[in-house]
């Protein structure tokens, strides 16, 4: 039986060689040249209205034309291809242009001329859908130029960003819970696209296969994306389920940082970060996962049935730039995603008046402002206060929290003493013990130990004594040669395996500190001891049994022993969830002076701690997963695409929410306590973080443990608007010009803060006497009769206005808190707000106050 799939296009043959003359150009020494001369890429936005901020004006004043205007999701435009870049394929199905988004391109084009007349400048995109600009390649008198045009609104350098399952799905209790309440998981988040802003995927994975069942199974009418045809994303690489990919990368081409051969021109995944989270938000139910000829059970996403759209701006070797990620998300919300999820960060926090005020941030404004959910990392910087990288109120931020499943092996010593390791690997036959046998001391022909790191990290297998080692477990060192690459656990396997040993142990080498060890697949016994403490008893005992020649020095006997316990079969415990040290913590950071913003971050945390997803047949980023079709990672890279696609199964069951609705209803339902019903615990340091564990608070873990099942059913949420962000931006003292070069609008009088917008969540950096705070909550269940109760914040006094309500279905009610400081204090306190709803709804919002004072300054 025949199957629908997207339709793909190759460039036209002019637009082809147009792009190639631009990459030649760009790839090559007139590039460099161009940036040894002092050029860089700059984003420049225009003050006249994009494209959808038109569409929404003609809508509102009820044109008729509103369609042929601005095009009821149509195509691209001539010249250069519009919000795209002029290095890619036009959009599918352009039997005509766009012509409103042809007209702001050709003001583009017009502005660039005219302003740079007879000087050179290379222009790599053109934004027209969610903001009216373009990247530009120009020096700085050429940017000064530019931006003294009366249509310039603003004019800012590119800067560079960065990358911040089997189990989880269960943890989560979507099997029993969500996917349930959607029909099963062959039903959960279908006619939903996920769209990924990432490092690309790889189309041949199962996870992304169409064919798994005969349901019908269509391409959501809504979504008008392309699917690029390259020589490595060939023609049928989308589907149904993969249904378009795209790249974007003339920010780094012009840089001369793009390596062809390893980063690839094309949507496919060279690196395998974003067919991994790509798997996590939304790859097929019931993926056998094997890794090392090992089973390890069966993989699922949190929508297995939700579609997947790739927007590839992030590269193996460099990262990625904003002005390449500003048009991958412009081309997104064009294609009419549902929602968006970025597993990456900035390398800094944005200069300027407030760190929301960023191209990034306020292109996702837009999307918002279109109905697009966002999803986005926190980073990997904590557990520091304020080192939290995303920032803005419209964004859903998401930490990153161990789940209740944990892989760990172990060694027995001769001694009985028992020593913990990580590895995804047997355990050695039977239950005798094996000498230890350290690669330096295994040399052929007995010489010195050697001065060459490799050897004592077992990379050169043609150096040991393979007599010697034969049977025996071989040990070595893992240096943090491991952690920048140079040296490889797969390697050191190929040496055991050379040198016929029975098993490997790898002892952790000092320097190695603040680096989690994820489970290490390995073919043959073995485990890699993660503490530095650890190793050291463990080497202890090894040189303790080492017998010399008292004159030479030289090893003559090895009287260590040890046996491997495998490490195949996880282990649950019930001290999870717990917010990992890795996890970047609020509060959030205003500015570059670390004021604290009124905005609670993260929203939440999810499972991102050794989590299992697709991996690229020519994945880089993680030399131990080479080769595997699937790979165990962590970071806040791994908890976003689960909120991802938890989120398209609201979306699913609640087409109309908006936003924020969606980000209310993952907010107050989240849990608190961990499985044992104890406070949620979180990691305070890099080295030994179980031993520095504390209960979490709001800044570490937002509004909770995300919630799966509950979050589908509300009961009450907490809506905000664009209108709201909008006013909260104006709000900022002496934002106006900047919220007028980023909107295009002109800001009225406004003294909204942070704490003032409707968000699941109080939180006041600075509560000088007192401030009066409102929450409007929406009732998207049936009547109910509810009950508020509260628990101030530490230092505080606080009341609440009413204290109980009945609300009907689709009404809103007012609740006003008013909040007065009973000392001064610069220390951050926390408490939260219930509200209980006699039919079984409950939202919490946690409630955080950072300094206080009883008298104002």
């Amino acid at each position: 039986m025949g199957v629908a799939r997207r339709e793909e296009r190759r460039a036209p043959a002019a637009a082809f060689l147009y792009a190639v003359v631009v990459l030649g150009a760009l790839a090559g020494g007139a590039g460099v040249h161009a940036f040894e001369d002092g050029t860089a890429v700059y984003i420049v936005t225009m003050k006249q209205a994009p494209v959808f901020h038109r569409r929404l004006t003609l809508e509102k004043l009820g044109s008729s034309t509103t369609a042929n205007t601005v095009g009821g999701g149509g195509g691209g435009g001539a010249g250069d291809t519009p919000a795209t870049s002029v290095l890619r394929t036009p959009r599918h199905g352009s039997t005509k242009p766009m012509n409103y988004g042809s007209f702001i391109v050709r003001l583009q084009n017009s502005l660039l001329k005219r302003t740079l007349r007879g000087e050179h400048y290379i222009k790599l995109y053109s934004y027209r859908y969610l903001i009216n600009g373009f990247a530009v390649v120009i020096t700085p008198l050429q940017a000064e130029k530019l931006s003294m045009r009366k249509e310039v609104a603003n004019v800012m350098l590119d800067y560079s960003v960065r990358t911040a399952t089997t189990h989880t799905p269960e943890f989560l209790g979507l099997p029993q819970g969500a996917w349930v309440q959607e029909g099963g998981p062959q039903f959960a988040g279908q006619g939903v696209v996920v769209g990924l802003i990432d490092t690309g995927i790889d189309p041949t994975h199962p996870s992304f296969a169409d064919d798994l069942s005969t349901d019908s199974y269509p391409v959501p009418a809504h979504y008008s994306g392309i699917c690029e045809v390259t020589n490595d994303f060939p023609s049928g690489s989308c589907n149904r389920k993969l249904v378009g990919a795209r790249h974007f990368a003339a920010s780094a081409i012009t840089r001369g940082v793009f390596n062809a051969s390893q980063d690839l021109a094309s949507p496919s995944d060279s690196d395998g970060h974003g067919t991994h989270t790509a798997s996590i938000a939304a790859g097929n139910h019931g993926i056998p996962v094997v890794v090392a000829g090992h089973q390890f059970g069966n993989a699922s996403g949190m929508a297995p049935r939700a579609h997947i759209a790739v927007y590839k701006a992030l590269y193996k070797s460099f990262g990625g730039f904003a002005a390449d990620v500003v048009a991958a998300i412009d081309q997104a919300a064009e294609d009419n995603v549902d929602i968006i999820s970025l597993s990456i960060t900035p390398n800094r926090r944005p200069p300027g008046l407030a760190t929301f005020f960023n191209p990034i941030d306020m292109a996702l404004l837009s999307a918002a402002k279109a109905g697009i959910f966002v999803v986005q990392a926190a980073g990997n910087t904590g557990p520091s206060p304020k080192s939290m990288s995303s920032y803005s109120p419209w964004i859903f931020t998401v930490g990153a929290s161990a789940h209740d499943r944990v892989y760990s092996n172990c060694i027995v010593l001769g001694n009985n003493l028992t020593i913990q390791g990580v590895g995804l690997a047997s355990g050695t036959d039977g239950d005798g013990m094996y000498t230890l046998v350290a690669a330096p001391h295994a040399l052929k022909n007995n010489t010195a130990s050697p001065t060459e790191l490799s050897l004592g990290e077992c990379q050169d297998s043609s150096r040991l004594d393979a007599d010697l080692i034969r049977g025996k477990i071989l040990v070595c060192s893992y240096s943090i040669r491991f952690v920048l690459g140079l040296s490889s656990v797969k390697q050191a396997l190929d040496t055991a395996e050379n040198v016929s040993a029975a098993g490997v142990i790898f002892y952790l080498d000092p320097f190695v500190l603040g680096f989690q060890l994820n489970p290490t697949p390995m073919r043959i016994p073995g485990l890699i001891i993660p503490s530095a403490d650890d190793s050291k008893v463990f080497l202890s005992y090894y040189n303790d049994s080492l017998v010399r020649d008292e004159t030479s020095g030289q090893v003559v006997s090895f009287g260590g022993v040890a046996k491997i316990l495998g490490g195949l079969n996880p282990n649950y415990g019930n001290s999870a969830p717990k917010v990992m040290f890795y996890s970047a913590r609020g509060p959030d950071p205003e500015d570059n002076s670390l004021l604290n913003a009124d905005i609670l971050k993260p929203n939440l945390v999810a499972p991102g701690s050794s989590i299992w997803g697709a991996w690229s047949s020519l994945g880089l980023d993680s030399a131990e997963f080479a080769g595997e079709s699937f790979a165990m990672l962590s970071g806040t890279s791994m908890a976003a695409p689960h909120v991802a696609g938890l989120a398209a199964l609201i979306k699913q069951k609640f087409p109309s929410f908006s936003p924020a609705a969606i980000a209310s209803a993952l907010s107050t339902t989240t849990t608190l306590s961990d499985r044992q019903g104890k406070p949620i615990m979180a990691q305070r340091t890099y080295s030994n973080p179980d031993s520095t564990q504390s209960p979490a608070t709001a800044f570490d873990m937002g509004n909770g443990f995300v919630n799966a099942t509950a979050a589908l059913d509300p009961g009450l949420i907490f809506d905000c608007s664009y209108d709201d962000f909008f006013s909260f931006l104006c709000g900022i003292n002496g934002s106006g010009p900047v919220v007028m070069n980023y909107t295009g609008s002109n800001c009225g009088a406004s003294t909204m803060m942070g704490s003032d917008l409707n968000l699941p969540s109080i939180t006041i950096a600075v509560l000088n006497q007192t401030r009066t705070i409102t929450r409007t909550v929406t009732n998207v269940a049936a009547d109910e009769s509810y009950k508020v109760s509260y628990s101030a914040p530490y230092g505080t006094a606080v009341s609440v206005v009413p204290t109980q309500f009945f609300i009907r279905s689709g009404q809103k009610q007012p609740v006003t808190f008013i909040v007065n400081a009973a000392m001064n204090s610069s220390t951050a306190s926390f408490g939260n707000v219930g509200f209980y709803g006699d039919k079984g709804h409950q939202a919490i919002i946690p409630f955080s106050v950072i300094s206080k004072a009883v008298y104002s300054s």
